[in-house]
């Protein structure tokens, strides 16, 4: 998630977002870590970006932002600030503890996950100095010890690159695109159809303006310009023009 769980900052309201290197023992598991306080109420449109968030959200809650598959939007009040450690794909299962397909599309309370011992984190972080915040969140995902599956962090890579076809990469990974299948779904939270489409956007957004939208869909792997506007709309509710005037790309 980018601001919360994969977002694009719109550009009309002025945001306060900033993130952050892992601590370079979480490496291998964080993609970042962030801070978000927006200096007015905003609304913020989330966008899927193959990852799960957990989050101090609003100087209110601690939550798990499971992978999104569709764009949703999520209101911040002025001067909320909310703090986060962004899990890489492939991940989140591991740290999580469970499959991370029971969590997509929801944002769930992080007792609900981790059980009732997670209540004197939730209360330190409450008490916590603002500053502080972010780091007592990545003790709490270091003392999981937890370790990406590499099978899926490879085929990720490999699903980002234009015109990956998903039983090559299970065959080149060697292994079944069932077991491909069931993996994904465990550390991801996504099919591996639904994983390359977001890898897909994701480069989209990467290359950046300036060049015509049929060149930019031809450049991010999509079929054609028809195919690339079909795909955006459904991952984030918006035409491709209206998406990519805002659209920035967030760690992951």
């Amino acid at each position: 998630m980018g601001v919360i769980g994969g977002a694009y900052p719109e550009r009309t309201v002025p945001v306060a977002y900033r993130e952050h290197a892992p601590p370079p023992a979480l490496e291998a598991v964080v993609a970042c870590r962030w801070e978000h306080q927006p200096a007015a109420d905003h609304v913020q449109r989330i966008i899927p970006d193959g990852c799960v968030d957990l989050i101090w959200l609003a100087d209110r809650e601690l939550v798990v932002a499971g992978p999104d598959t569709a764009a949703r939007t999520a209101m911040l009040p002025a001067g909320a600030r909310s703090s986060g450690i962004r899990l890489r794909p492939g991940a989140a299962g591991a740290v999580l503890g469970l499959p991370a397909s029971e969590l997509r599309d929801r944002e769930v309370a992080l007792r609900d996950v981790w059980g009732p011992g997670t209540n004197a984190l939730r209360d330190a972080i409450a008490a916590a100095d603002p500053t502080q915040r972010l780091t007592l969140l990545s003790a709490a995902v270091a003392a999981r010890h937890a370790t990406p599956d590499p099978l899926v962090a490879e085929a990720a890579l490999r699903l980002g690159r234009p015109g990956a076809r998903i039983a090559t990469v299970a065959a080149d990974l060697g292994v079944g695109e069932r077991r491909l299948h069931r993996r994904t779904q465990a550390a991801v939270g996504y099919a591996p159809k639904v994983l390359a489409r977001v890898v897909r956007l994701r480069r989209l957004v990467a290359l950046g303006a300036g060049e015509p939208l049929a060149a930019r869909a031809f450049a991010a792997g999509y079929a054609s310009q028809a195919h690339m506007g079909d795909e955006v709309r459904r991952l984030t509710g918006l035409t491709p023009v209206g998406f990519l005037a805002d659209a920035a790309l967030t760690a992951a």
